[in-house]
């Protein structure tokens, strides 16, 4: 399908004169990026203000807020994408697309912002990896062909990957130090190495809470709970994704789109 093709209303590609195609082309190489870029900026928002926190800083990437909060946000906008590309074009790409377009924003963020002009060292700062997560988001729907199907499957996989992927990045974090007669971990030493100012109101909650009653297993306990809420988290965006398709200026795009394609 090419973006030039949609103004001239059901004309197919191979119906086009060669000018016409190659004009085509030209707008479809300028339109991607846009749109990239579009996702990663409204992504990338989104993300920061609701879970950057626990993802900004290495000795913040706890076994309870962290493991909870991330997947809950981040499945968000590859669940609206995935209905747009899924149903207009049957692209089973959407979630891959957002979450690499979120990593892009991320690293450009981490590297420009907290690297090169604040002095932080990217051991501090690397955002988590969410690349299986979304991998997996994709496959479950190219397979089951049913949004509700990957809502009940592959919506908890993706909670529940998140923390298997970035154990084996963490773990080293997480080995015990003794500094000055007090027991730590590196994460713990890297964080008091660089001082980071903050309001008391935005400071964050940090391994706070009762789920240790549950035996201890921490981390598992809120990769579940997460799991659940996911499930619910893509069925909501999926259906906000849904609506914001059908309004009129974006369904004349699709519908142009969809005639083209066939």
């Amino acid at each position: 399908m090419s973006a030039t093709a949609q103004s001239v209303g059901a004309k197919s590609a191979g119906d086009l004169s060669p000018v016409m195609a190659g004009m085509s082309r030209k707008f479809d190489l300028l339109l991607v990026p846009i749109l990239f870029l579009a996702i990663t900026g409204a992504f990338h928002i989104h993300f920061m203000l609701l879970a950057g926190d626990w993802d900004f800083w290495v000795d913040w990437k706890d076994r309870r807020f962290w493991i909870t909060i991330t997947p809950i946000v981040a499945i968000t906008f590859p669940a609206a994408i995935q209905y747009v590309l899924w149903e207009y074009f049957r692209v089973p790409l959407g979630a891959t697309l957002c979450i690499v377009a979120l990593l892009f924003g991320e690293w450009m963020n981490r590297y420009w912002g907290f690297t090169i002009w604040s002095g932080f060292p990217a051991t501090l700062t690397w955002p988590a990896m969410l690349i299986a997560s979304a991998l997996v988001l994709d496959a479950v729907l190219m397979l089951t062909k049913n949004w509700v199907a990957t809502a009940i499957v592959g919506a908890p996989l993706f909670a529940l990957l998140f923390y298997a992927q970035n154990i084996v990045i963490l773990a080293p974090y997480h080995v015990p130090v003794e500094h000055m007669g007090q027991l730590m971990s590196v994460a713990d030493m890297v964080g008091y190495a660089f001082v980071r100012t903050a309001t008391p109101e935005y400071l964050r909650m940090i391994e706070r809470g009762t789920l240790r009653t549950f035996g201890g297993e921490s981390a598992l306990i809120a990769s579940f709970f997460a799991a659940f809420i996911c499930m619910i988290m893509y069925t909501a965006w999926w259906k906000l994704g849904a609506v914001g398709a059908k309004m009129r200026w974006m369904k004349s795009i699709f519908d142009k789109a969809a005639k083209v394609r066939a």
